[in-house]
């Protein structure tokens, strides 16, 4: 099979005419066919990519990622391709422009296969709340794939494809590929335009690549960053070859590891497989310290201050008039309100909608949101402290493994205590990464969470593609067959 060859291999076939960007897109179908039954997609674009590839035929082969198909979360929106960011009140939303993530892949002819499932609006960990059912995991099909970005990370996990794009508010890309056993990269706020992203939470958003392996990652992280003029918080940071520190020596790294990270709100099967990758480390000549850090404690609290408000913000604009699934013949305009999002959305969304309104709602921004603000201030500030003695953090990436689909979804806690470890790090606007480093008893894939300084994604790379080669995992759940 194509697809299960590295990327370099693929790109030699495609230049030597061995085989044909046709041939890519129908194993991607026929793979995502084969495994459906994992719902990891909402809309396949089947005619348009097929059409794309043979167009390609007859046009040089000029990067490491022409020709290759790639999944893209559904709240990215897709000119002419249906965007419904998982909810009912978007089910038949046909975006007028590309995001310019899209353009971006585009421009290095990549393949667009279709739009992947996630939870509804990006609001949940576990993909659940998606309207349309929620994606499998790979390695149990009896258990969540993790969320939001729950689709991409199970279409590369079940060997789809290579590539997929995902969305993280508070952990989304990350949590599910440690979910699912691949490579998940939260670039630093501003990396990659937000223009034609859904907005969840502005101050929070970011796309970022979900991959099989590291050095695919930093591919593609390499094609969608840059500055955007349509984007006003996009970075004017210059752009840099996220691949050139991949390989490298870590002799004299120093890392760090909050203790916050490795106390009792993570299960022992987890802490063992990040003492077993601490010793990997050392073995290897970096330093590895246990460290105490402020506000680590505090991130879920921000998190649902700042989230939720800026939710109820940026869902204000679904109405039924400009945008949305509008009820027919309504008595007057408040009854088209009033049904159309009754209707539309979701009960987590809804829930977010009311406490997000709540803490906006008079005095209520200055006791809650503002302070959330502040704070969140502060501990941009010791991320900051603890960067100026060391290179990267590290821990672990969710406090368990993927749980099961079954489990109650009544606590509105839980989906915010998922991604615990994860959330502070969109609090910081920081770059973090989650790669697999082993399996814990219940044989489903566990992940390691690498946290950068600002604008150093490079670095990042380099110890996660230490620890891979060293792992040497293998990370097919179908065993070797698909």
């Amino acid at each position: 099979m194509y697809l299960d060859k590295s990327i370099k291999e693929i790109n030699e076939l495609l230049k030597s005419k061995t085989i044909k960007p046709i041939d890519l897109v129908e194993e991607a179908f026929e793979n995502i066919e084969k495994n459906k039954e994992l719902n990891a997609y909402i809309t396949l674009n089947k005619e348009e990519a097929i059409a794309k590839a043979k167009e390609l035929e007859n046009k040089e082969v000029d990067n490491l990622l022409f020709g290759l198909p790639i999944a893209v979360k559904d709240n990215i929106v897709t000119k002419g391709l249906r965007t419904t960011c998982a909810s009912h009140i978007l089910d038949n939303f046909i975006p007028i422009y590309n995001a310019t993530v899209v353009e971006k892949i585009i421009s290095k002819n990549m393949i667009i296969i279709g739009k992947a499932n996630m939870d509804e609006f990006a609001m949940g960990s576990s993909s659940r709340t998606s309207y349309f059912g929620a994606p499998k995991n790979p390695w149990n099909k009896e258990k969540i794939s993790g969320g939001s970005s729950g689709g991409s990370a199970t279409t590369i996990a079940a060997r789809d494809l290579l590539f997929a794009l995902g969305t993280d508010t508070g952990g989304s890309i990350r949590q599910p590929a440690a979910y699912t056993g691949i490579v998940g990269m939260k670039p630093t706020y501003g990396r990659v335009s937000r223009y034609g992203l859904v907005a969840f939470a502005s101050s929070l958003d970011q796309i970022g690549p979900m991959t099989r392996n590291v050095y695919d990652n930093a591919l593609l992280l390499n094609v969608i960053v840059g500055k955007d003029p349509k984007d006003l918080t996009s970075s004017s940071k210059e752009v840099e070859d996220f691949t050139r520190l991949i390989g490298e020596d870590i002799k004299g790294m120093k890392i760090a590891v909050p203790n916050y990270f490795m106390s009792d709100i993570v299960n022992d099967d987890i802490k063992d497989k990040i003492k077993d990758t601490i010793r990997l480390l050392e073995d290897a000549g970096a330093t590895v310290d246990y460290i105490d850090m402020k506000y680590l404690e505090n991130a879920v609290t921000l998190y649902q201050i700042i989230a939720m408000g800026e939710a109820s913000s940026n869902l204000a604009r679904f109405d039924g008039i400009r945008y949305g699934h509008p009820k027919e013949n309504p008595k007057d305009i408040e009854d088209l309100y009033l049904s159309t999002r009754a209707e539309g959305f979701g009960k987590e969304v809804k829930r977010r909608i009311m406490v997000g309104s709540y803490l906006l709602s008079g005095d209520n921004a200055k006791i809650y949101y503002n302070k959330a603000l502040s704070i969140r201030d502060d501990m941009k500030q010791e991320f900051t402290n603890v960067f100026e003695k060391y290179d990267l953090i590290i821990g672990p990436t969710t406090t368990t493994t993927a749980y099961n689909l079954s489990d109650s979804m009544d606590d509105p806690l839980k989906s915010f205590m998922d991604d615990v470890l994860v959330i502070p790090v969109n609090m910081a606007g920081l770059p973090a990464i989650s790669i697999p480093v082993g399996f814990g008893t219940d044989n489903m894939p566990v992940g390691l969470h690498i946290i950068g300084n600002s604008f150093e994604e490079a670095k990042i790379y380099k110890l996660a593609s230490f620890i891979e080669d060293k792992l040497k995992l293998d990370l097919n759940p179908f065993g070797g067959e698909k």
